[in-house]
């Protein structure tokens, strides 16, 4: 089983800098605002052919008036319990503070090894002013800056003895299904994979914009293995002031491109938004599989065949021309249907990777072509010839060869793929058509 170290401190002292350079990602999002990351964020640290997990955590704070602090002490003391060695973050140039004495003695009661880490340390005559976090009674601290690097190797050393012997290797590193959970602020995607998961791994507040990482959880349950990303909320361009925000979507939208379902949250409260039509748009852009859930169903009061029908109506319509895709009514706070979810967006991503004979496609494909040729162009007949799926590729692909390839227009192109649709289960997923030259 893999390791795992855990990054504490107060706010505002590197952690989610330090987090980034023993990555070498920038998953974590930095900025000189007290208090940015409010959800444990997960990586993987190779170093001397050796790996472990790390995870940067909300900055320990006490007696504040952030509506986050309890919900933030409650992140770190999960990942410390979680962790095998711990990072303790402290700022040299600032010195000891009330905070850092706090975390200290929680940290000499733990059982665990803890590194204390003196950052910020740019220069000697910083390097000398360290000498006074002996006082926090962690031992050596041991200087570095997570923001050149400086020291990082030789802490990742220190890292490596703490942990002890190499643990067997778990095969982690298959390639897993990846679903990305998007919808507009505050349409409850954290409170659904909490009930996925069944912990309060992810922060739940009532203000939007309370999740500001895209966080990845593995999730193999109940004959499941696939990692759940939970995202920031996206909202319109002209909303996100902040410049955290603008990070937390475009974090968003990065998750999005790297997952292969996308299960799109639908308040069903305030019904299909603009915006949620914009973050359709961006999986639509990017290829990606679709599962649409109607969050929060146990607060809506007409749940009758006929309102479900009506509801299902509106998302289709808005979201023509593709419109085959599966529809979801649950609720995370009451947890109903929420496996259904998982069970639909384990089918979609089986459509996707879906392969239909060459043989069989003909035979099935050909007398329809026949029947409905596409038209002909100044007096020119097109003729379909043959057709096969390409293989190996990211959505499936459909190629039909015919003599005149320049003059099948895109209502054809819909024709062909509707037809393909009404023949073989691609529920959910988009799929690429191709007219060549036979």
């Amino acid at each position: 089983m893999s390791k795992l170290v855990a990054i504490v401190g107060r706010p505002n002292v590197g952690k989610s800098t330090l987090f980034n350079r023993l990555t070498g990602t920038r998953h974590a999002i930095v900025s000189d605002e007290a208090g940015t990351t409010r959800d444990r964020q997960y990586g993987k640290v190779e170093w001397c052919n050796r790996e472990f997990s790390i995870v940067d955590t909300g900055g320990w704070v006490v007696n504040s008036d952030d509506i986050f602090e309890g919900e933030i002490r409650k992140q770190v003391s999960i990942a410390t319990e979680e962790a095998d060695a711990v990072l303790f973050l402290v700022d040299v140039q600032n010195g000891i503070t009330d905070l850092d004495m706090e975390v200290a003695s929680i940290l000499r009661r733990s059982r665990i090894p803890v590194i204390l880490c003196a950052n910020k340390a740019d220069n000697n005559i910083d390097t000398y002013s360290s000498a006074e976090f002996y006082a926090l009674g962690l031992g050596d601290p041991y200087c570095i800056s997570a923001a050149t690097g400086s020291g990082t190797g030789d802490l990742l050393d220190l890292v490596m003895q703490k942990l002890g012997p190499e643990s067997p290797n778990t095969g982690e590193g298959e390639l897993i299904p990846r679903f990305s959970v998007v919808g507009r602020p505050n349409a409850g995607k954290s409170s659904l994979i909490n009930a996925f998961i069944g912990e309060d791994r992810h922060i739940v507040t009532d203000i939007a914009g309370t999740t500001r990482d895209s966080i990845m959880t593995r999730y193999d349950k109940y004959g499941f293995d696939f990692y759940l990303v939970d995202t920031a909320g996206i909202r319109k361009k002209n909303k996100v002031t902040e410049d955290l925000e603008f990070y937390s979507v475009m974090r968003s939208i990065r998750a999005i491109e790297n997952s292969d379902v996308c299960i799109l949250l639908i308040d069903a409260t305030r019904g299909i938004e603009a915006q949620d039509m914009n973050i359709f748009q961006v999986i639509q852009r990017n290829s990606k599989s679709l599962v649409v859930v109607v969050n929060k169903w146990d607060l809506v009061e007409d749940k009758s065949q006929e309102a479900i029908k009506t509801f299902e109506s509106a998302i289709r319509e808005r979201m023509a021309p593709f419109d085959d895709f599966p529809i979801v009514f649950a609720s995370a706070l009451t947890k109903q249907r929420i496996f259904k979810v998982l069970d639909t967006a384990k089918e979609v991503y089986l459509n996707r990777k879906a392969h239909i004979g060459t043989r069989r496609l003909n035979e099935e494909m050909l007398p329809l072509i026949e029947a409905y040729p596409p038209p002909s162009i100044k007096g020119k007949y097109i003729k379909i010839k043959y057709c096969s799926q390409v293989p190996d590729t990211q959505i499936p692909t459909f190629v039909f060869y015919a003599n005149l390839p320049q003059y099948v227009k895109e209502p054809y192109k819909r024709f062909l793929e509707n037809k393909i649709r009404e023949r073989w289960n691609f529920c959910g997923t988009p799929l690429n058509i191709f007219i060549r030259q036979k």
